[in-house]
């Protein structure tokens, strides 16, 4: 097929088995169907940060995103996500920007002060839309330390109670940390709560069937009753835990397509050599490209390497160790991954510690599938000819290994010559170098809403994915890596 890029297609009986491109060192085969999809990461957001102005970004859950009061009002210290209660009847509400229908969820609050003239409450929303669209589970401590559970229904029409409140304890006192639990499938609720020191109840304190709301956030919510005069006090959230969840519509991607790895580039000659490789590449059940990138997304199990000492070379993988700040640090290379110091075959060396291990940023995951998997040789910063895979994506994307398909400046290129386990490369951060590629994945196809998706490892979801959290993994359409994209390159 002439070019640009110029491809040779080999086919039998069944129509197109191959494609290779002159130049590059992956090759597209026809094989058995997969699907590919993905599911929620769950996570514990333990406020282990320090923000003054809002909750920051919670461990692969998302940022919290404040609707009620202004950012002064929610800040983290000490381990504690705080809620600064200033006016009477004034709520406080803050939620995780992710869409989750199903969900299994625990919150962990207490009060700094007792409530005086009349209750304060807190509660675990969810199925979150807006400020009037929500499911809550609501505690309330009353003036005489009974703390009732109720479990609330708000819409625009005002708000019911699926599940009337219930006093499950006398007696509270400051300090005292109480966990709300829900459980919501399909359209059944549960709720419950218990004293910390306690045993988790074994039954529901609630148990109905509500289909009024549809997907949204999780979130928290306070209040402090007309007629208190406890205020200012701050609700003390001591963490946020969601056991699962399932997005309203997880990416679901279908092909037949498998990428395999030549030893060398495609010089542009069919040869004995080759036919026999493509032959045996056709039935070659063993992982490719795609299968290991899925190795490292969320609910992946460990895998080890005989051939390393048993270490672990795959399973599901973080992006990076916590800031100070709650975001991710960039710096995981493949290696670090696996917790081992590594000398590259040009003589450069790295050394690792323990806080970078089950991490990949974006090129360290695209290092650890082309090249310690599927065989790419590697260096770090030097000797960068076009035929190794260095260590940034500002040198991946202009200087890698393999030809580049398509480009553009300040804007997206064309997606025409766009193959599965193409590497598209992004200009998506302020902060580094305008003109500078930044970020980058693995191409995985076109999913059931017909829409471009990639894979690669992001601080916001905390590790690989191409779903939709922390902006659309999209290779078309006005979201952020749609719009940034500027270099692909097929190694």
């Amino acid at each position: 097929m002439p070019g640009p890029p110029q491809l040779l297609r080999v086919s039998d009986s069944q129509g197109v088995l191959a494609t290779l491109t002159v130049g590059a060192r992956t090759v597209a085969m026809r094989g058995p169907t997969r699907t590919f999809s993905e599911t929620k990461r769950p996570f514990v957001d333990d406020f282990d940060r320090t923000t003054s102005n809002g909750w920051g970004v919670s461990p692969a859950g998302g940022t919290w995103s404040n609707s009620n009061g202004t950012d002064a009002n929610y800040s983290v210290a000490g381990g504690l996500g705080l809620i600064n209660m200033t006016a009477v009847n004034a709520s406080r509400h803050t939620s995780v920007q992710d869409n989750i229908t199903d969900l299994d969820a625990r919150l962990s609050w207490s009060l700094d002060k007792m409530p005086t003239g009349n209750a304060v409450s807190l509660g675990l929303s969810f199925a979150y839309t807006s400020s009037t669209s929500q499911y809550r589970a609501r505690m309330s401590v009353l003036t005489s330390g009974a703390v009732q559970l109720v479990l609330e229904c708000q819409t625009d029409s005002g708000t019911t109670t699926p599940g009337a409140a219930v006093q499950i304890d006398t007696g509270y006192t400051v300090g005292d940390i109480w966990h709300i639990r829900v459980q919501r499938q399909g359209t059944a609720i549960r709720t419950r709560a218990w004293k910390d020191g306690t045993t988790e109840p074994g039954t529901w304190t609630h148990e109905v069937t509500d289909a009024t709301l549809g997907a949204g956030r999780v979130g928290v919510r306070g209040i402090a009753a007309t007629g208190n005069t406890s205020v200012p006090f701050n609700f003390r959230v001591h963490d946020l835990q969601v056991h699962s969840g399932t997005w309203p519509d997880p990416p679901v991607i279908t092909h037949g397509t498998w990428v395999r790895v030549l030893p060398q580039p495609f010089d542009g000659t069919w040869t004995p050599s080759l036919a026999a490789r493509i032959r045996g590449w056709a039935v070659d059940s063993s992982p490719d490209v795609l299968a290991y990138a899925l190795m490292y997304i969320t609910g992946a199990p460990a895998v080890t390497s005989p051939a390393l000492g048993g270490v672990q070379v795959a399973g599901e993988s973080k992006y990076g160790p916590d800031d100070v700040d709650g975001t991710r640090r960039e710096g995981a290379d493949f290696h670090e991954y696996m917790g081992l110091n590594w000398t590259f075959p040009n003589g450069e060396s790295k050394t690792t510690s323990p806080e970078w291990q089950r991490s990949l940023d974006c090129s360290g995951f695209v290092r650890m599938i082309f090249g310690f998997h599927m065989g790419i040789p590697m260096v770090r910063d030097q000797n960068i000819d076009g035929t190794v895979l260095p260590r940034r994506t500002r040198d991946i994307g202009p200087n890698g290994p393999g030809i580049i398909v398509a480009q553009g400046t300040g804007v997206a290129p064309s997606l025409t010559a766009l193959q599965i386990g193409d590497v598209p490369h992004f200009d998506a951060t302020t902060e580094a170098t305008v003109g500078e590629v930044d970020h980058n994945g693995i191409y995985l196809g076109v999913d059931t809403a017909g829409v471009r998706r990639f894979i690669n490892s992001r601080k916001t979801p905390n590790g690989p994915t191409f779903g939709d959290l922390g902006g659309s993994s999209a290779l078309e359409g006005a979201g952020l890596y749609a719009t940034s994209l500027r270099i692909i390159r097929r190694f």
